[in-house]
């Protein structure tokens, strides 16, 4: 699953790829080892599972201060493959996909000139059913984040709730509604939702029955 994410990553330009994976995925460095076509790969190991931000900010030391990031989840399936390209460089923007249950995601609030307003986390009854699937921000303001993420005593797990602190003390990030279908292939449902979704995509038969979450605009 996870080469989807990567060959998106590759498709946008990307030349150095982070992976952040638990003290017991050999597996992952076996398979993927040092390089995927153009880009080379390094591993850093999160020690503890301590959440979405605990294992991005892993991956800090070494990114270099003037470089943009590329972040996404790599149990996830989405299109276009080229979304990654819709993100504006040098800000601080999320790659926002329609759904049919945000609820069970990060939903994405943006004003009319779609600058974020609030993440709401999980949320029943979420107001925006468009979710962030990917992001990109500069180095330097993944540093920051780091920082506000100390000043709250490690205390988020979500990227969502640090973002919303973000916000709060006047930082600025904005919504790209450039998805077209997302899924997590966290749960059997959402794997046959992803099967359902590349069969659809690439014309290859579908060898499940899709019930996950996914919508296109």
């Amino acid at each position: 699953m996870s080469e989807y994410l990567l060959e998106r990553m590759i498709e946008a330009g990307v030349t150095k790829i982070c992976f952040v994976i638990s003290p017991g995925k050999s597996d992952i460095v076996n398979y993927y080892g040092g390089r995927l076509g153009p880009a080379a790969i390094c591993y850093v190991v999160q020690a503890q599972p301590n959440g979405l931000c605990d294992a991005i900010f892993t991956a800090l030391p070494f990114i270099d201060p003037c470089e943009d990031v590329l972040i996404g989840l790599p149990d996830t399936v989405w299109f276009p493959r080229e979304g990654f390209r819709h993100l504006p460089k040098g800000r601080f923007s999320f790659l926002l996909f329609p759904v049919t249950h945000p609820e069970f995601f990060d939903a994405v609030v943006t004003d009319s000139e779609g600058a974020v307003k609030e993440i709401q986390v999980k949320q029943r009854n979420a107001s925006s059913s468009w979710i962030w699937g990917a992001f990109r921000l500069p180095a330097s303001v993944l540093a920051e984040l780091h920082g506000l993420w100390r000043e709250r005593d490690e205390s988020d797990q979500y990227i969502g709730t640090l973002v919303n602190a973000y916000l709060g003390g006047g930082g600025r990030a904005e919504g790209v509604f450039a998805g077209e279908e997302y899924v997590d292939v966290g749960t059997i449902q959402g794997y046959r939702g992803a099967v359902t979704l590349l069969a659809s995509r690439t014309g290859a038969p579908a060898q499940t029955t899709a019930t996950g979450f996914h919508g296109s605009r």
